[in-house]
């Protein structure tokens, strides 16, 4: 498919030392499928979240067959509750990666921040396993709001008890629209190494080289239970018609803001959890299928959908997008290249 930019099959025959991570707060895999496309290894992983689970062993069982192996206790390294888990028992591992709890610091969200009673807290699970375990790397990812949550009191509380560790950290805002996917979806992502290397962040792609909401769509026949009523239809184009006078060039996607605005775009806003059925409409006529929500975020068309539309519509909401990250990751692994010179 077009909007996949990297083809990693040649990068992972030629690295010779096997890269380890873990995946904590996994959602459905990007992290997982970001670093093993690069030829990395995961080692254990962490999702509380029922279906998640079920979707991510649905899709990973095959390529890391060794999480879901029970010990002689009945236990696996897919790990739930990260609280739970006693980092002493983890096994060693090269870079922690966790796209850890946004809505305590999301805009659409409560924005409570450290004081959510449970999601808030689970950034210090991350520091209680990296004081433990002392990896060479890790990759966080969050919100864009998670810089400005309490007039940046919290991620400057995030940075210190991070460089506190002994890591020499970075941090960016990145846009996934800028690394292969048809979505506008800003987050932080947060990368700290044990050595002070040299790291950059990925340049973005030309804009001519952007992928569209074309490259995501689902060919023939699509069933009649994605298209909307007439009278949302009508009511969505009519709202749309009063910015653009005339309709754009097909296809399109549009989002109804909060105050009732609706935009066409080549691109589709950050998907969202909590979405209502209808907040993003493919020329005002019907909802994504679920193939196409995972394209939108940048998952193969291998990947295997074991829950309702529902559910992986929450799911893709809360993913991040695997080629943005995916991009990450390659800057990672080069500068771990140099980690390992360095201590030769």
């Amino acid at each position: 498919m077009s909007y996949f930019i990297f083809d990693s099959t040649a990068e992972s025959s030629a690295m010779t030392d096997k890269i380890t991570f873990i995946d904590l707060f996994a959602g459905i895999g990007g992290f997982h499928l970001a670093f093993h496309n690069l030829g990395a290894e995961c080692v254990f992983a962490s999702e509380w979240d029922k279906d998640a689970r079920k979707t991510y062993e649905a899709n990973f069982a095959k390529i890391s067959p060794e999480l879901f192996k029970k010990n002689t206790n009945g236990e696996t390294r897919f790990a739930g509750d990260i609280t739970k888990v006693d980092a002493s028992k983890i096994p060693d591992f090269d870079i922690l990666t966790g796209g850890f709890p946004c809505q305590p610091f999301s805009i659409i969200g409560a924005k409570a921040g450290f004081e959510h009673e449970t999601q808030g807290t689970l950034f210090f699970d991350i520091e209680r396993i990296l004081k433990e375990k002392q990896p060479k790397a890790f990759v966080l990812e969050n919100v864009r709001n998670l810089t400005a949550h309490d007039k940046g009191k919290t991620f400057k509380i995030i940075i210190e008890h991070l460089e506190k560790l002994g890591y020499f950290v970075h941090y960016k805002i990145i846009n996934a629209l800028d690394y292969g996917v048809p979505q506008k979806r800003e987050r932080i992502i947060i990368v700290g190494f044990k050595e002070n290397v040299p790291f950059s962040f990925p340049a973005p792609l030309p804009i001519e080289k952007r992928a569209t909401i074309k490259d995501i769509l689902e060919t023939g026949n699509i069933e009649d239970k994605y298209f909307v009523k007439p009278e949302i239809r009508d009511r969505r184009h009519a709202k749309m018609l009063l910015k653009t006078i005339t309709e754009p060039s097909r296809p399109y996607i549009t989002h109804e803001n909060v105050s009732g605005s609706v935009t066409p775009h080549s691109y589709s806003c950050a998907l969202r959890a909590g979405a209502s059925a209808n907040y993003i409409l493919i020329n005002n006529e019907r909802r994504p299928t679920e193939r196409e929500l995972l394209r939108i975020q940048g998952f193969p068309d291998w990947f295997k959908v074991v829950v309702s539309y529902s559910g992986i519509k929450k799911q893709t909401g809360n993913a991040i997008a695997v080629p943005a990250i995916e991009s990450v990751a390659r800057e990672v692994l080069k500068s771990l290249r140099l980690f390992k010179e360095i201590k030769k």
